[in-house]
């Protein structure tokens, strides 16, 4: 989403935070071991959030905790780019076609990024893709 951002804007802003959020094997993870943050080049920083399968993911809680790693965000400027995938069935393409059609109607209903995540929408933009099945 990154290379599409920059491709449509021409820009990036002055700090980057390329976040991944992971559900380990574990019902919870400690607050202690939950974030874990790199500093790249240039305003770029890597996080790695840790959850447990029983745990729902909080980013905004989380952003706040890489405080601590030297990384302050201001969360009420903070903008979060998502990917947003529509799922096209198309005959011939590798998968049965009603398997494909159930399968999109199944990523239709499944809960948003946004909330999962607990991201405040106001501060959410998604960027489209289109994924033939």
């Amino acid at each position: 989403m990154l290379l599409h951002h920059l491709e449509h804007n021409q820009v990036l802003h002055q700090k980057v935070v390329l976040l991944t959020v992971l559900t380990e094997r574990v019902p919870r993870v400690p607050p202690s071991e939950r974030v874990e943050v790199e500093e790249r080049r240039e305003g770029f920083y890597r996080v790695v959030v840790h959850y447990g399968f029983m745990e729902s993911p909080n980013v905004p809680a989380a952003l706040r905790a890489c405080k601590r790693f030297g990384l302050d965000l201001d969360l009420e400027t903070v903008t979060y780019y998502l990917g947003r995938e529509t799922l096209l069935a198309r005959r011939g393409r590798g998968m049965a076609l009603w398997r494909a059609r159930l399968f999109g109607f199944m990523a239709r209903n499944a809960a948003r990024a946004t909330a999962f995540y607990r991201l405040p929408p106001e501060r959410v933009v998604e960027l489209g893709l289109q994924v033939e099945l």
